[in-house]
């Protein structure tokens, strides 16, 4: 387990880095990033905040992978589909 952050940046490091167990690890391509908008706003967030966030994160447990459903179904539908269309067009155009 990752000592506790002292900054935002160590924060969001150890998330993305998949310390935590709050997500993969794999960095998040925010926007903004976490801390920004505080910061932008002229009230960083303090070392008690960033503590009690770490507090918050820590132990969490890993999400499961998204099921990205079956590869072999993705084809049939990516070619069959098209295919059909196609077979609609010439049906339609014969007629």
């Amino acid at each position: 387990m990752a000592k506790t952050p002292s900054t935002v940046d160590q924060l969001r490091h150890n998330i993305d880095s998949g310390q935590t167990g709050e997500k993969v690890d794999y960095p998040d391509l925010a926007a903004a990033p976490l801390g920004t908008d505080a910061e932008a706003g002229g009230v960083p967030p303090t070392k008690a905040e960033i503590a009690l966030d770490a507090k918050a994160t820590r132990g969490a447990p890993k999400p499961a992978r998204p099921n990205r459903g079956d590869p072999g179904l993705m084809l049939y539908l990516g070619v069959s589909v098209p295919v059909m269309v196609l077979m609609l067009v010439v049906v339609a155009l014969a007629s």
